[in-house]
């Protein structure tokens, strides 16, 4: 009998900056793949492991099936043998359309809706509520006891929102759209003639003016001296055609024109908005509002009638997901004996459905959440829970940082969820940085040394403890707790405050209790707490646009947000907001670009000799304009291929192979070097070569001290991992004073190795010596415990948090007995430091 095969074997995997890597994967272990960002750790598990696993599964599928699949094109790999059909759950999962909630996105929903459908009692066609009965399973009508009336209870599809359960006036939305009448006129001290109506204006309705005064309304006074019936034809009027004569600089018209009152014209506008441009120049004049029909249900007054005990479908979205575990089991015992058993079937179906997400801690969330506000790691958390239900076999599973957004206290939920995996037979390989789930893992792999070019070797591999023992292990002493975990000089309490304080009182928002906080300037600050417990709420919808509020204030009288009651900053005249969202939209964008050092690289070569004999600008040089771009891929170096029966597939330009140029622009040469090579080098060798250009050299250095030598200067900006594209967007701000700036960080430490967390470290303190008051979202314990002041919120999520549990330096935090972020800091902290 033969036997099944037990690890994956990959020979001369060339990926990205994988060199020629052999090295074997066990299958149906827990696998962590780690090294230093910019290491090959996520080429060897997406651009290997994953790509050969779905493509191979792919093609052996029909053809029909196959061109109706995106699919990933052959990994630059010699062999990969034993590798199972592949799933990948990215770092980014896409952010998901207005229509979807947390409810519909794990699928808790479907469960819900089913319960109204079969548990509840129903209402008759004369009103009556008729009590819950086994009739509704056996989907037949039924009789009302007080009139006689047949009742047909909803099925769940028409008790949902996406479907016939939708609110007819919102479309199952939740929200409405409506005109802001104060953004039609913002400045009311103009005359209509002047351009008070700006929509007029703005979509070139410039003959309105000289048609409203048919209506009587003056247009020569400034409009706040408008009587309400003046300003009422203004937004509403009537589409009545008058006639009006208008001169243009070449003739005088006499015409018959329509009226479009303000409304109206950015109504049929947005009718027309068929681009995200058009759509954002009419944005400005809209509101949205909840929708007064179904009060932000999205159901209809059908699907919001049938009751189980006294709670609607929307009562219980209402519900975060802790709420409804609590409830569900309480739902049989209002039933009559004979619906028990089904009951009890359809709670542990949600039971066990919702026990995953609740160990992730997405406990906190109401079902009826906006899926669009989820954050990166709560809609991980979510494809994570799913994929686990599914109770799939024998595939590969690849995880992409799954603890991104997590909470140390968190941690054991998620791998509680690898080991379900595990349990059904399949394999997982997970790429993450979070010590304390890599010591999890049955086997590690290990890339580097290096980023770029210095990287894509194995390093080392094995167990936890075959690394410790490892000397070429970069990642052993943090394993073993032997690294330093404080490596930066931390204020003392005493003189915390000494530059000043930000100081914020905030009424009730969301689940986020009033608030009243203050911020230490010119200090690293650390604003930590559980999922959900009101970080992003303090921090980005309360503390920066009041500081914004504050620094934009012209007159005295700043406009703060409606819940902010007061904010402190004296001084404060820049608030820079460092995400990890990607940079630009498509591969035009690169290093080379968005540091600023392109446009110098350019002119450099135009001022060569074979450039002016040849007549060349720096425009001929770009890539995008430029008469020197490839003129098959016009620049952009890749072309798509259309592939018969078979979808499009983008490979590198075959006559630029990838460098964007024509080949005379390898002809022109500086110092030996033509621009298309240029940039294929990393910074690190850019720096080296042109030295001699003070401008670029110094924006390259600034790139290279952030820790991003590696990255090359054609790199597509879009592809950077977060932490990079965070990195990259900070370092214009690094040579010059910064004591009127805050600069707000959300999880900087998302896909960074300890290593690379230092070298943030350092960033950040180049910016706190520079004047900066930094404040930093994080889960990250390394990073907490190197921060001078730490603000804790809790003690849970949701209705469970939104309170500050505690405030000081990490040694006071790690002893706070209240602090659930305290008592991990306490076992991460050496004892000698507190």
């Amino acid at each position: 009998m033969t036997s099944q095969p037990d690890h994956i074997s990959v020979r001369g995997a060339r990926v990205h900056n994988l060199k020629d890597v052999d090295v074997d994967i066990p299958l149906r272990e827990l696998v962590a793949i780690a090294g230093v960002s910019g290491s090959g750790k996520s080429s060897l598990a997406l651009g290997v492991l994953y790509a050969e696993g779905s493509r191979r599964y792919v093609e052996a599928l029909s053809t029909y099936t196959r061109r109706r699949m995106a699919h990933a094109p052959r990994a630059a790999v010699d062999s990969v043998e034993h590798v199972p059909a592949a799933l990948a759950l990215r770092q980014r999962p896409g952010v998901p359309g207005v229509r979807s909630t947390f409810g519909t996105s794990t699928e808790l929903l479907n469960v819900i809706r089913l319960m109204f459908s079969r548990l509840a009692s129903h209402v008759c066609p004369n009103g009556h509520r008729v009590p819950p009965t086994i009739d509704v399973a056996a989907e037949v009508p039924f009789t009302c006891q007080e009139c006689g009336a047949n009742v047909q209870a909803p099925g769940a599809e028409q008790l949902a929102f996406n479907s016939e359960g939708a609110c007819p006036t919102c479309t199952g939305t939740g929200v409405v759209r409506d005109v802001d009448d104060a953004a039609l006129v913002p400045d009311e001290s103009k005359t209509i003639d002047d351009g008070a109506v700006v929509p007029w204006q703005m979509f070139n309705f410039k003959v309105q003016p000289a048609i409203i005064r048919e209506f009587g309304v003056r247009t020569d006074v400034p409009f706040r001296d408008l009587a309400a019936w003046e300003r009422e034809i203004v937004f509403n009027g009537p589409e009545e055609k008058k006639h009006i004569t208008f001169a243009t600089k070449k003739n005088v018209h006499d015409l018959n024109f329509t009226f479009r009152n303000a409304r109206l014209t950015v109504t049929e506008e947005l009718k027309r908005a068929t681009d995200e441009k058009r759509l954002r120049r009419v944005a400005r004049f809209l509101t949205e509002g909840t929708c007064r029909t179904c009060d932000g249900t999205r159901l209809s007054e059908r699907a919001r009638l049938p009751r189980i005990g006294e709670l609607g479908l929307a009562d219980v979205t209402a519900m975060t997901l802790d709420d409804v575990v609590a409830w569900a089991p309480t739902v049989t015992a209002t039933l009559p004996r004979n619906m028990h058993e089904m009951s009890e079937g359809l709670v542990e179906t949600l039971q066990r459905m919702a026990r995953r997400l609740v160990e992730l801690g997405l406990g906190y969330l109401t079902l009826d959440r906006a899926g669009a506000t989820l954050s990166t790691g709560e809609r991980q958390r979510v494809q994570l829970a799913r994929a686990v239900r599914n109770r799939t076999t024998g595939v590969l599973y690849v995880l992409d940082e799954p603890s991104i957004g997590l909470h140390p206290s968190n941690v054991d939920g998620l791998i509680g969820v690898m080991r379900d995996l595990l349990a059904d037979g399949n394999s997982v390989v997970f790429v993450d940085h979070d010590v304390q789930i890599l010591r999890e893992a049955s086997w590690l792999v290990e890339i580097g040394p290096g980023s770029g070019t210095g990287g894509g070797r194995v390093i080392a591999q094995g167990t936890a403890a075959d690394l410790a023992g490892s000397p070429d292990s970069l990642l052993s002493g943090f394993l073993t707790g032997e690294e330093p975990v404080v490596v930066r000089d931390r204020a003392e309490e005493a003189e915390m405050f000494d530059a000043g304080r930000l100081r914020l009182a905030t009424d009730a928002i969301h689940t986020v209790h009033p608030l009243e906080v203050d911020v230490p300037r010119g200090r690293l600050v650390a604003v930590t707490g559980v999922s959900g417990s009101g970080k992003t709420t303090l921090v980005l919808e309360s503390l920066v646009p009041a500081l914004l509020a504050l620094a934009d204030d012209d007159d005295g009288a700043p406009r703060l947000p409606r819940h902010v009651r007061s904010v402190e900053a004296e001084g404060i005249k820049r608030v820079h907001t460092v995400d990890a969202t990607p940079i630009g939209i498509n591969v035009r964008s690169t290093v080379a670009t968005y540091s600023g050092v392109y446009d110098d690289l350019r002119k450099a070569y135009a001022a060569t000799e074979e450039a002016k004999r040849r007549g060349l600008t720096a425009s001929d040089f770009s890539y995008n304009t430029g008469s020197l771009a490839c003129p098959r891929c016009e620049g952009t170096g890749q072309v798509t291929l259309d592939v018969q029966f078979l979808p499009d597939v983008d490979v590198p330009c075959p006559d630029c192979n990838g460098s964007r140029y024509a080949p005379e622009a390898s002809e022109i040469r500086r110092d030996g070097l033509a621009l298309p090579e240029l940039l294929g080098f990393t910074v690190d060798e850019v720096i080296d070569a042109v030295g001699d250009i003070a401008k670029v050299r110094r924006r390259l250095q600034a790139l290279a001290d952030l820790g991003l030598g590696y990255l090359t200067l054609g790199e597509d900006t879009p592809a950077l991992s977060g932490g990079e594209a965070q990195r990259l967007k900070l370092a214009t701000q690094l040579h010059r004073d910064q004591s009127d700036a805050v600069f707000v960080l959300d999880e900087p430490s998302v896909g960074l190795h300890p290593l690379d967390v230092r070298t943030l470290l350092r960033v950040l303190q180049r910016l706190a010596d520079r004047g900066a008051t930094v404040i930093v979202i994080e889960h990250d314990l390394d990073l907490i415990a190197n921060a001078d002041y730490v603000i804790d919120m809790g003690p849970g999520g949701g209705e469970a948090g939104g309170q500050i549990v505690a405030v000081g330096t990490p040694d006071q935090i790690a002893e706070d007995a209240h602090s659930v972020t305290g008592q991990f800091l306490s076992a991460h902290l050496p004892t000698a430091r507190r």
